[in-house]
């Protein structure tokens, strides 16, 4: 009964449709019945949408994502300065294991010192010392960063304190045990604003006064700049790390800061020629130093992100093909169920073309819905990710306006096929069939 009450139904609406002259169909008309026909079968569609859905959507949340991510890794970099360059010591080698670049005494104060003077391009040169250790005050114990500086280092990185102040040359001359903390260390050790500047705070194992506090940076590649402590770098060598170089001073590193972006390739074949010479390397010896700049820095972070969002957003891409396919499918079996329909339709007057863009409208329809919602869903996981991990909001409109266009492309190559299969059906064949 629930199958006659289905075909007359059918057949009352194609003849309705069929009643309308070849000539006189519009393309609301074709867009009427295309809707019709979808509503008629709401779960098959819903289903046949979601490949199409789920296509988009990961297309536009990986490159919004991707994008994003790149964005804030950017701005944390920029914040750093752009026009700063790192000169890093050689890798030591313990039982044929490298320890990785700065481990070795193969840059000195002196080094630092020779290129602040004789590198034209450079506007400020700072040399430092790491080391990880453990700062305590009181009952409170943290493990952090300890950085031996000198009195440039402020301006080069252009970080300077909020409470208190930087330590002085007098302070470096004597290798006086005093400390500047990172905000974090600060809010570690000094809870519920207890004041820092002024206490003693033991640092390894000798004890420190504290004579100021560095603004917050936040965290740049993985590091938290806030996770720190600074101390003259004269102290840091004597009384931390020792000073383990021929020449001088050993460093782990110093950076450079350029008037701007353009100088730093200029002071990078400066820099290099002279360390070159002061530290007797001839051609075709290689040098025992690195040097890296933030451009480098960015333009390969934005390399490794760019070519990951291209591999994911092809991935998502293929749930677009797996959709095509359903879309098809169904289609398919929708010619397959309506053939009476189409016979009725036939039989009144409805020529093959009507047909054709009947169910080719319907396939666009069903792709350009499912595009739609995509893009909705796409760009509200989007944001919703982006203010959970606390980066930059970044819709990709070319990743939006080419998924709908593939949306729509899809639909149309899915319902070539069914379409035409349903416009060739021989009329007198399909109102016999069941």
């Amino acid at each position: 009964m629930k199958t006659e009450g289905r075909r007359q139904q059918f057949e009352r609406k194609a003849g309705n449709l069929g009643r309308i002259h070849p000539t006189e169909i519009s393309l609301f008309e074709v867009l009427t019945m295309a809707v019709e026909a979808l509503w008629s079968n709401r779960l098959r569609t819903s289903l046949t949408m979601l490949g199409v859905i789920i296509g988009i959507a990961s297309v536009i949340m990986v490159t919004s994502v991707g994008q994003g991510v790149q964005k804030a890794t950017e701005q944390q970099i920029q914040a750093l300065g752009t026009n700063v360059m790192l000169v890093l010591a050689g890798a030591a080698r313990y039982g044929g294991i490298s320890q990785g670049a700065g481990s070795a005494g193969t840059l000195t104060w002196e080094d630092a010192q020779a290129i602040a003077k004789q590198v034209p391009a450079a506007t400020g040169v700072t040399a430092y010392l790491q080391r990880s250790g453990q700062v305590v005050y009181g009952d409170r114990n943290v493990s952090t960063f300890i950085l031996g500086v000198d009195l440039s280092y402020p301006d080069v990185k252009e970080i300077h304190p909020q409470e208190g102040q930087f330590f002085t040359q007098d302070d470096l001359d004597k290798a006086e045990p005093v400390v500047v903390l990172g905000s974090k260390v600060r809010n570690d050790l000094f809870p519920s604003g207890q004041p820092a500047v002024g206490s003693t705070v033991r640092v390894q194992s000798g004890r420190y006064t504290v004579i100021g506090v560095m603004e917050s940076k936040g965290s740049v590649g993985g590091q938290d700049q806030d996770d720190r402590v600074y101390i003259p770098l004269t102290n840091m060598s004597r009384r931390i790390v020792g000073n383990n170089a021929i020449n001088g001073t050993a460093i782990n590193g110093l950076w450079l800061k350029a008037k701007d972006q353009i100088d730093l390739e200029a002071a990078q074949f400066q820099v290099t020629n002279l360390l070159r010479i002061r530290h007797n390397i001839y051609p075709p010896e290689p040098d025992d130093f690195r040097i890296s700049n933030q451009i480098d820095i960015i333009n390969a972070f934005s390399s490794v992100v760019g070519l990951f969002t291209v591999l994911i957003g092809a991935i998502a891409g293929i749930s677009l093909i797996v959709g095509g396919i359903g879309i098809a499918n169904i289609m398919l079996v929708s010619v397959v169920e309506r053939t009476r329909e189409i016979g009725i339709r036939k039989a009144v007057g409805a020529t093959n073309r009507a047909i054709l863009s009947q169910f080719l409208a319907e396939a666009v329809l069903v792709s350009l819905a499912g595009g739609a919602l995509g893009i909705i869903i796409g760009i509200s996981l989007t944001f919703a990710i982006s203010n959970v991990f606390k980066f930059p909001f970044v819709l990709s409109v070319w990743s939006a306006v080419a998924g709908l266009v593939l949306a729509i492309t899809v639909g149309l190559i899915a319902g070539v096929i069914p379409a035409r299969n349903a416009a060739r059906l021989d009329p007198i064949a399909a109102l016999r069939s069941d």
